[in-house]
């Protein structure tokens, strides 16, 4: 049943979501060293894992971290989830949807925000070269929005301990409303463009017509983007059928995982009929609402030594479950 979290307070110099949302990208900078894997994926193309240099033993468990729209492992909340991780001696990899590594991948298409399938792979991958491994996974944003819907497609046979994601976009169709208008259309969904039409315009070079190339340079909407270049890349009729068949919303009763999801009210992305109600909840999931924390925000402590208290929930949750397991509780 979703909560009002009471522990989280904004401090006094970002109550502002907008101030909670853009701090983090604009002044936590990239720190961690971080080792680069190589996984082809299934339809043979490739999907680029970034993971803590100084790992510890091989039989420590392994944090898998899906970043949000247009991130990486260099966005701030990913390299907060990986120094938790590494604090606590674990293995930690941000998993970089196609398109977001660096380089651009092989074939004419791209990611999308309900896109399982190379999560999928990867996990498979993973167990299958190390049988007894110990994974949890955490996911932000869009990438949280992937991990439940994988968990529910899952369901009993999801191959994680537990998860947690922050700031999920549950209702795409919602998210894409509230982002495709006024400030947050002027500022957000403007930012977001610049770099998917960059990237049209990149795939095109190789894969000339994949897409709808002038209608792609024209978007300025999720929209309009949706509809000229994630629909038809996809096999979706519309914006709107992806919207609906992508959004993990659907999917939350069907988890069977221990689940922890930490939303705020005041998320500048995401509007409050947007965020599912408690009927539409796994009893393994529980939701955490803030009255305060903006997009991916959730920071405390001072200007000059930022903290986030989502990333430390979710670490926390992590280990807690972790914690069960090695006790001697049955794994997944």
């Amino acid at each position: 049943m979703p909560e009002t979290a009471s522990e989280f307070r904004a401090p006094r110099w970002c109550r502002n979501c907008h101030v909670q949302t853009i701090w983090g990208p604009m002044f936590r900078r990239p720190r961690l060293r971080l080792r680069r894997e190589r996984l082809l994926t299934s339809d043979g193309d490739f999907v680029d894992l970034d993971w803590c240099a100084d790992e510890p033993s091989r039989d420590a468990p392994v944090l898998l971290v899906l970043h949000g729209l247009e991130g990486s492992s260099r966005s701030h909340y990913a390299q907060g989830l990986l120094d938790g991780a590494r604090a606590r001696g674990w293995r930690a990899a941000v998993v970089h949807f196609r398109s977001c590594s660096g380089e651009m991948n092989r074939l004419p298409r791209f990611y999308h925000s309900g896109d399982t399938g190379d999560l999928r792979d990867v996990v498979g991958q993973l167990r299958t070269r190390e049988p007894g491994v110990r994974l949890v996974a955490a996911g932000v944003s869009i990438g949280g929005n992937v991990l439940l819907k994988w968990l529910g497609e899952e369901a009993d046979a999801a191959p994680v301990a537990a998860a947690a994601a922050i700031s999920v976009p549950f209702d795409l169709a919602a998210c894409a409303e509230r982002l495709d208008r006024g400030f947050a259309k002027a500022v957000y969904t403007a930012n977001f463009m610049r770099t998917m039409r960059r990237k049209v315009v990149e795939k095109a070079q190789q894969y000339p017509g994949f897409v709808d190339i002038v209608a792609a340079r024209r978007a300025r909407t999720f929209a309009a983007y949706d509809a000229a270049v994630t629909a038809p890349l996809f096999g979706f009729a519309d914006a709107r059928e992806y919207w609906e068949r992508a959004s993990s919303r659907p999917y939350l009763r069907a988890i069977a995982r221990p689940t922890l999801l930490l939303n705020a009210l005041d998320d500048p992305f995401i509007p409050r009929h947007g965020l599912p109600k408690p009927d539409e909840l796994s009893p393994h999931v529980r939701l955490v609402l803030t009255e305060r924390g903006g997009h991916v925000g959730f920071l405390d402590g001072a200007p000059w030594r930022v903290g986030s208290w989502a990333e430390r929930q979710v670490i926390g949750f992590l280990e807690a479950r972790l914690a069960g397991i090695d006790a001697g509780a049955p794994r997944a």
